[in-house]
């Protein structure tokens, strides 16, 4: 199985449990790990056999910004279930990224799951 990325996406949403946090958009950061067999794109050079991650991050740019949850753990599963079923893609990493959450906390705060099999 190979692998599609995308790296530091950074996407607004909505989301947080604070009465403050659901009237403002917030910044998470996102990174991608997608299972993908690229050999029949590669092979005609064929963009249509191709995890297209372009369209990906579009539609991952959408879901955020009709999205309103409390919880990054719910963005992250519901993001990687529709991701899963809109492009077929048979395993996905996710790691999501809350920057400032906690202030101590430099590099941000969040959660990674991995669905489905490789």
């Amino acid at each position: 199985m190979d692998t599609v990325f995308i790296a530091g996406l950074e996407v607004d949403t909505v989301i947080g449990a604070y009465d403050w946090e659901r009237t403002i958009r917030q910044c998470l950061q996102l990174d991608l790990w997608l299972g993908w067999d690229n050999r029949p794109a590669a092979e005609d050079d064929d963009l249509s056999k191709a995890l297209d991650y372009a369209s990906v991050s579009a539609r991952i740019q959408a879901f955020a910004s009709e999205s309103q949850f409390i919880l990054v753990e719910t963005f992250a599963e519901r993001l990687v279930a529709l991701l899963m079923s809109e492009f077929s893609i048979p395993w996905v990493r996710l790691r999501l990224t809350k920057p400032g959450a906690v202030p101590a906390a430099r590099g941000g705060v969040g959660v990674e799951i991995e669905r489905g099999c490789r």
